[in-house]
């Protein structure tokens, strides 16, 4: 049972964004400031990285720890059953089945949690500037 009445739920989530949150501007910000060419939510890949480098075939999915299922088996014991436990593990589902379609491909994958954005920035900056330069 949800604590919240229809109406106020979908007013909380009509404002989670897919796309353009902002772990993810923070990321492009710094590549930006560093100026690293990039795209955006590249859609000719599987998956739609949120960060893509097409002529180097890498691709970058910045996720949200929630969203994604971080640390899910220690945190769905505290999930509403019905709805969430299949959300995130379709999510989960979907998001190792495009990892495996580009890595097939011979794309290089790098996944980036919304916690270690937050935690140390600077530190995920240095992976993705060393990726880029091999």
């Amino acid at each position: 049972m949800d604590i919240f009445t229809k109406k106020k739920r979908s007013e909380i989530m009509s404002k989670i964004r897919s796309k353009n949150t902002k772990i993810e501007l923070l990321v492009f910000k710094e590549l930006k400031k560093k100026k690293i060419y990039f795209q955006k939510h590249y859609k000719k890949c599987p998956g739609s990285p949120d960060v893509c480098f097409p002529k180097k075939k890498i691709a970058i999915f910045i996720d949200g720890d929630f969203w994604h299922g971080r640390n899910f088996a220690k945190n769905r014991k505290r999930l509403p059953k019905k709805y969430w436990l299949a959300k995130i593990e379709a999510n989960i589902l979907r998001d190792r089945k495009n990892r495996a379609k580009l890595k097939k491909q011979g794309w290089k994958v790098l996944r980036i949690w919304e916690s270690q954005i937050n935690k140390d920035l600077p530190n995920v900056m240095s992976k993705i500037k060393k990726l880029t330069e091999k």
